[in-house]
């Protein structure tokens, strides 16, 4: 990551498909700048234009401006007047605690679905999966993350229950896998991508104990490359 205020990031940032739904830029923005906080493509305590990063996407500074408000809402970035939007620095104990509560909600409630899920709607969670193994064969960190969130807050959602997946929503956004390029570099995101398709075969499997087995491994795989031990 180049170190001069306002810097583009050290990946070309492109517009993410949002699933083959009809998006505005602002959204499609939205998404790639979150993925790219999310993983640290954008440095904490770095402040980014407007102007370079809307001349990285090919758009103009307006959705671009737009974006970044979203994500001051969401406390990823901060304002800087004149200068940009600087990314929040998130401390290894919060991280701990947003990791302490994914823990807490997402492995009981993705354990509940191998017995109240209709198999149908998880295996069309599938080509999710599989976009998550590609983008890590690709070793592209952002495509990992965008299709990462959407395979788990999309199995989430079998729950009937949306206020829990906004709050986990919300939890992953705040958890910075700045750890993810320590993976690739170790050779291991591919084995933390295939986790999400054990996932999908204990649950088609109506396999509650293996679900967990493997939920608890996925989510202790991760923290354990972000944060420190608590």
């Amino acid at each position: 990551m180049p170190a001069r205020t306002g810097a583009a990031p050290a990946v070309a940032m492109s517009l993410p498909e949002m699933g083959g739904r009809r998006a505005s830029y602002r959204e499609r923005i939205g998404e790639a700048l979150r993925a790219a906080v999310i993983t640290g493509e954008l440095a904490p305590g770095k402040v980014y234009s407007v102007p370079v990063l809307a001349e990285q996407f090919g758009v103009s500074a307006t959705p671009v401006r737009e974006a970044m408000l979203d994500l001051v809402k969401e406390e990823l970035v901060e304002p800087v007047p004149n200068k940009g939007f600087r990314v929040k620095v998130v401390s290894e104990e919060q991280l701990d605690e947003y990791t302490k509560l994914r823990e807490l909600i997402e492995i009981p409630t993705t354990v509940a679905l191998a017995t109240t899920a209709d198999p149908a709607d998880i295996e069309a969670l599938r080509p999710l999966a599989q976009a998550i193994l590609d983008a890590a064969a690709e070793e592209d960190l952002i495509a990992y993350v965008e299709a990462d969130m959407r395979f788990h807050l999309e199995m989430l959602a079998l729950s009937g229950n949306q206020t829990l997946v906004e709050t986990v929503r919300n939890l992953r956004q705040r958890s910075r896998l700045y750890g993810l390029t320590a993976l690739l570099e170790l050779g291991e995101l591919e084995e933390s991508a295939g986790e999400h398709m054990e996932i999908l075969h204990g649950l088609l499997n109506r396999d509650p104990e293996y679900v967990r087995d493997v939920m608890v491994l996925h989510l202790s795989h991760v923290r354990g490359s972000w944060a420190q031990p608590s």
